[in-house]
């Protein structure tokens, strides 16, 4: 999976066993969500499938974090009493900040992109260069 327990440690063992209610299909399903947010995010340019198939020191940090503030957030929304949900909605408002600066191509995640049919590199780049062939009017 591309979230792992170890990327939560910024909230630390026990309190993750608080925020997934001692569910780890709790857990599961906020990472679905939250894996699903960032797809979504990273639309026909980037390869999501390949993305979430890195593991360790080849995964995206930045995007590792978005994937594990916007689970902790959906995981925080069902706490009773709301609690940290100040510092989670914060937190989750960021993510979903930077996930637009990458549609908006203001931020580029280490992610593949995805290649084009014939094997071109970030086929779908809104970006083009070329001209079409030259016209000689010469009958």
């Amino acid at each position: 999976m591309f979230i792992t327990k170890e990327d939560y440690i910024q909230i630390g063992e026990d309190a993750l066993k608080i925020m997934q209610q001692n569910s780890e299909e709790n857990r599961k399903r906020a990472e679905r969500r939250a894996l699903s947010r960032i797809a979504a995010a990273l639309g026909g340019r980037y390869d999501a499938k390949a993305a979430f198939a890195m593991e360790n020191e080849e995964r995206d940090a930045e995007l590792v974090g978005c994937a594990v503030d916007i689970a902790l957030y959906h995981m925080s929304a069902s706490l009773p009493g709301r609690m940290g949900n100040d510092i989670r909605k914060e937190k989750y408002e960021k993510a979903i900040e930077y996930l637009k600066d990458i549609q908006n191509g203001r931020a580029t995640p280490n992610v593949p992109t995805i290649t084009g049919p014939s094997g071109e590199e970030d086929y779908h780049n809104p970006v083009r260069y070329g001209s079409a062939t030259k016209n000689d009017y010469i009958w």
